[in-house]
């Protein structure tokens, strides 16, 4: 599904056991991160074992069911020996040494409020990381599950999480205040998405400090640009066009400019991104929000984007996306303009270093240098704030690639044809 899912969650079995299936037909559905996916059988043969049932979470890589295929019953008369799949080392095992690796597991127990899968239990067993350490590894999974992001990351730099030898739970303590709940109230479980988001918006503080800058923009070119040929976009390429493509046309500009802010951070390696592929924050009916990801935004041209836009935005409010149309972003820009809002303060989406937030276009009095002196004329004006992770990009770059992107913006060709 893709390396950087660790988990998935079964949302629906369309099989049961004993069904016969036939080879791509798909078997259940299930979600990774915001997307949902129907996942095809690989083989040929009828549905003998179902290991996970629906709603739960399962690691990348664990075995969920059996398929019994006419080669299988051919193999288990010539050798009935049974064989399992440890996720870690992808390698397979005969029956008779299976109890060694759960004796491995006993060392690491799961509780009430925080469950280890066999994969994470592995990996703390090879690196010989306690029971008291795993507990206080802040988790990023479903309801605080730690992934095997979580436990590498740990791996990389264990210093950066204390461990209080004295109080096994005390970072679940501190983040979770004692709530009273009186008087008139509504409680609403949060679904699923929201979930998720909310645990990769607390993970991505947790993990960067963030710094904002923000820059006033000038965006009469554009807007007069646009307001002149829409129409003649529309019937030449059958698109809208928004300005959300000019603001990606842009970013991928500044981003070539200044490649440090298209990076990840991975322990004390800057690991730099060739391809530029800009996420656009998209709200959903529900209220959430998803980030479909523009794929190589600096080799298109501003149709081409504009389409991408488009489709990609439909099909997020249909729930048609697939789970790699959401993957390998590298920036990401967020318009709270569409919302009424002049400016925001955004929160990374990691594993990213910066976001940009551009907000509402206004008509404002300003101050126009001219050769002959300064004019006070009304200009379409917008802020742009871009949050950064301090750990490696400082307030000079930070600050030099946003007042970039500000230029490419009011230097928006007036004149260019469609």
């Amino acid at each position: 599904m893709g390396e950087s899912i660790m988990e998935a969650t079964i949302l629906k079995w369309l099989k049961k056991e004993g069904d016969s299936v036939e080879l791509d037909e798909t078997v259940l559905e299930i979600a990774t991160d915001k997307v949902d996916s129907e996942i095809p059988s690989p083989a040929k043969g009828i549905l003998t074992k179902i290991l996970h049932k629906e709603n739960e979470v399962v690691a990348i890589g664990k075995i969920i069911a059996y398929i019994e295929t006419s080669n299988s019953l051919n193999d288990a008369v010539s050798n009935p020996t049974i064989t399992t799949t440890l996720p870690i080392e992808k390698i397979s095992v005969q029956q008779d040494s299976i109890p060694k690796v759960k004796v491995v597991n006993e060392l690491i127990k799961s509780s009430d409020s925080r469950f280890y899968s066999p994969l994470v239990k592995s990996i703390a067993k090879q690196e010989n990381i306690n029971q008291l350490q795993l507990d206080q590894i802040q988790g990023s999974g479903l309801k605080g599950r730690v992934t095997k992001r979580d436990i590498l990351s740990y791996i990389e730099k264990p210093d950066s999480i204390p461990v209080d030898t004295t109080q096994l739970n005390s970072t679940s303590q501190i983040s979770s205040p004692a709530i009273t709940i009186s008087g008139n109230v509504e409680i609403i479980e949060m679904d699923r998405m929201r979930k998720m988001i909310a645990d990769h918006m607390v993970m991505s503080k947790q993990t960067s400090p963030h710094v904002t800058s923000f820059v006033e923009v000038d965006m009469t070119n554009a807007v007069l640009w646009r307001e002149k040929v829409k129409e003649q976009f529309a019937k030449k390429y059958n698109q809208k066009i928004t300005f959300t493509p000019i603001f990606i046309e842009a970013v991928a500009k500044a981003i070539k400019d200044f490649p440090l802010i298209n990076v990840s951070v991975k322990g004390t390696q800057i690991i730099r991104k060739l391809d530029i592929n800009i996420g656009m924050a998209t709200a959903l009916p529900s209220g959430n929000l998803i980030v479909p990801v523009i794929k190589s935004a600096d080799r298109l041209n501003l149709a081409g984007i504009t389409y991408a836009v488009n489709d990609l935005a439909s099909r997020a409010r249909d729930n048609k996306l697939k789970p790699e149309e959401i993957q390998d972003g590298t920036f990401t820009l967020t318009n709270v303009g569409s919302f009424g809002n002049v400016m925001g303060t955004p929160i990374i989406n990691q594993p990213q270093v910066a976001i940009l937030a551009t907000g509402i276009i206004k008509k404002k009095p300003v101050v126009i240098e001219t050769p002959t002196g300064d004019l006070i004329g009304i200009r379409h004006m917008m802020y742009l704030s871009l949050s950064y992770d301090h750990r490696v990009v400082d307030g000079s770059l930070g600050g030099r690639f946003i007042r970039k992107v500000a230029d490419y913006l009011e230097q928006f060709d007036l004149s260019q044809s469609i």
